[in-house]
């Protein structure tokens, strides 16, 4: 039975020890689209090695923008984005070839991304979720620096299978890679929403990293995890607290310049 097309898009820079095993996965996909930000390793090699279609794009700190290159350098009725630390499984596989085949009412579908950390796949704890990126193209955008929203002209469905994320090697992986997306979060909100209300700093530097310990934790069953899931509920409640705590050092930065300028 003929099928639409698939456009897998791939978001990496330097991800020779990750990306193959995202490639081997998606390989019966009808076309992959690799965004590059210009990597120095081999990644850009080995995605020739499946026939990938490379586009080198300088990161600038826009996440929306990359996705949104990958659509339109995209062939396929539909896309699916992922990351180079991400792997489809073959339910997942089995799921969206159904997709392809039938005339869906949906323009886009959320899945389940299954996250490991530190040895293990989280099941509690607010790590086992959906993910929204796979869609018919034309129908969706990305919006957002950081953490982009997909913006969808229809209906979205749901599809309960899997994608599996191999975000981080150890601990000190982790916590570098934070630090880089807090610096660009805090500035992100800096350019949106300019001067906060110094409560509001207050409240997300003060209050709100326990009120997210404590859903991690308590309400989102964290504790079922035993040490990964009080380990993880640590490390993300204090994510935000250093995305705000480096969005308040920017806020009087900026007020430091105003006052010597005036």
């Amino acid at each position: 039975m003929d099928r639409q097309k698939l456009s897998v898009v791939i978001l990496a820079k330097n991800e020779e020890k990750k990306i193959r095993n995202c490639l081997e996965s998606v390989k019966w996909a009808d076309e992959i689209v690799v965004v590059d930000g210009f990597s120095t390793d081999s990644t850009v090699d080995i995605c020739k090695e499946y026939g990938a279609r490379v586009v080198q794009h300088r990161f600038e700190g826009d996440f929306g923008e990359e996705r949104n290159i990958g659509i339109d350098n995209s062939s396929g009725d539909w896309i699916l984005q992922l990351d180079a630390d991400e792997v489809v499984t073959e339910g997942f596989k089995t799921g969206v070839l159904e997709v392809l085949k039938g005339e869906e009412k949906f323009v886009a579908y959320k899945f389940l991304r299954k996250n490991f950390f530190l040895g293990r796949f989280m099941r509690y704890g607010g790590w086992y979720h959906y993910s929204h990126h796979l869609f018919k193209k034309g129908f969706a955008r990305y919006k957002g620096k950081v953490h982009h929203e997909l913006i969808v002209d229809g209906e979205t469905g749901v599809l309960n299978v899997e994608v599996e994320h191999y975000p981080f090697q150890d601990l000190a992986q982790l916590i570098a890679r934070q630090n880089r997306y807090t610096t660009l979060e805090a500035g992100e909100i800096l350019e949106l929403r300019g001067r906060l209300d110094e409560k509001e700093i207050r409240y997300n530097v003060k209050v709100k990293p326990v009120k997210l310990f404590w859903k991690f934790y308590v309400k989102k069953k964290g504790f079922r995890e035993g040490m990964h899931g009080f380990i993880f509920s640590v490390l993300f409640a204090w994510v935000h607290f250093i995305k705000w705590a480096k969005y308040w050092a920017l806020v009087r930065k900026t007020d430091e310049q105003k006052e010597s300028e005036s």
